[in-house]
């Protein structure tokens, strides 16, 4: 009879233990949470890009997420070389810029929670939706002027005329005559689009004191595709799928 007394005991005080961490878990849970952060990644060179995102508690560990990334794409070829003349800088053999909005819908799952005030929350992720691409031209500054030369050396004929023009590295052979570049926001006053498709999987670990504070990072890999021409420099190998790992920092709050 004591034994069995004993078991009723334990099985009672596990019973109890069960339902306290129950309880405790359904206390840490939120209905929703909202981020923001900077994305990192290996097509996007140094900052690839922004994102902000959406989460709505499903039940249990399983929650849901609208989520929207804005990224460039960048040549794994591209790189900058500077006019020593005018001391500007250009993106040698680039024609145009890949900008990308990623609107995307996915599923999280925790794997371990975090303590209520401490603690690392990991959680893992799937992620998919459209790729709108925006291609956008890149212009240089092109001299344009006539020259003769001397020996040896060059001299201007008349008036100095600076041209800016997309740059085709078939056309704008010569790089002595390439002044400098006038920024991205004139290729995006001529843009055009691509459609595509984006998938990612990850995983984000959450640090903070508090519940209602969201600090982490995600890490994952993503793959997306587009139709139509894709073409970034003209002399170089140009494909319509890319495949890339990130890394994004991210702050928000949770309710």
């Amino acid at each position: 009879m004591r034994k069995f007394l004993s078991v009723l005991v334990c099985i009672y005080g596990l019973s109890v233990g069960l339902a306290s961490a129950q309880s405790a878990e359904e206390e840490e849970s939120y209905s929703r949470e909202f981020t923001y952060g900077l994305n990192f990644n290996s097509n996007g060179g140094l900052l690839g890009g922004a994102m902000i995102k959406q989460v709505y508690h499903m039940g249990g560990k399983w929650y849901q997420f609208w989520a929207l990334e804005g990224v460039e794409v960048k040549h794994p070829k591209e790189s900058r070389v500077q006019n020593y003349n005018t001391g500007a800088s250009y993106i040698n053999g680039k024609s145009n810029y890949l900008f990308v909005l990623r609107p995307q819908y996915g599923r999280e799952y925790t794997f371990f929670r975090k303590a209520a005030e401490s603690g690392v929350q990991v959680n893992g992720l799937v992620a998919a939706g459209p790729s709108i691409g925006i291609m956008a031209p890149y212009f240089i500054e092109y001299d344009r002027s006539n020259y003769i030369e001397q020996q040896g050396a060059l001299y201007l004929v008349g008036p100095l005329i600076i041209n800016t023009e997309q740059y085709d590295p078939n056309v704008h052979t010569n790089n002595f005559f390439i002044v400098g570049a006038p920024g991205v926001f004139k290729g995006l006053s001529e843009p055009s689009f691509r459609v595509g498709a984006n998938l990612k999987a990850g995983l984000s670990f959450e640090y903070g004191r508090y519940m209602e504070s969201v600090t982490g990072i995600e890490v994952g890999m993503l793959v997306e595709a587009f139709a139509g021409d894709m073409t970034l420099m003209p002399n170089a190998s140009n494909r319509n799928a890319f495949f890339s790992v990130y890394l994004t920092l991210y702050y928000g709050r949770r309710r």
